[in-house]
């Protein structure tokens, strides 16, 4: 194998990577964020902050489902699955978001507040990837 075949080989396994490690990420910033949002909007909150924290996860995973089905029903002309159908799955994952969101903000605001910190996870995991991202390219560089 050639050295650029093998840096891309490398790199190909390294992005497989970071999803199951951006879900991974998401869990442990949700356990770490569980107390302030408890500090700050107490029980009511940190249980708004918790469906927002699961709604984030499961909406994360389903969009990275989703994308993967797109672009394997892109590039392979044979695909079973429609590409509305996917398109769809996007729009109603959505809604369901914005329907938990309107009925969270009606029973109480606090456990709105918790809810929109909760949808904010991802952010979190994210820093914490690029941070990660960058440690590794200091230590290959040196």
């Amino acid at each position: 194998m050639k050295m650029n075949e093998r840096e891309h080989f490398d790199e190909r396994t390294i992005y497989e990577r970071i999803i199951p490690r951006m879900l991974r990420n998401m869990l442990m910033a949700s356990v770490v964020l569980l107390g302030p949002a408890l500090w700050f909007y107490h029980w009511v909150g940190a249980i708004g902050f918790a469906f927002g924290a699961a709604v984030s996860y499961a909406n994360f995973r389903s969009l990275s489902r989703g994308v993967e089905r797109l672009t394997d029903r892109i590039v392979n002309r044979n695909s079973r699955e429609k590409g509305g159908q996917i398109v769809l799955r996007f729009l109603v994952r959505y809604g369901l978001v914005a329907a938990a969101a309107y009925a969270i903000f009606e029973s109480s605001s606090l456990a709105f507040r918790g809810f929109l910190w909760g949808l904010c996870v991802p952010v979190a995991a994210l820093m914490a990837e690029a941070v990660w991202e960058g440690c590794l390219a200091f230590h290959r560089r040196a």
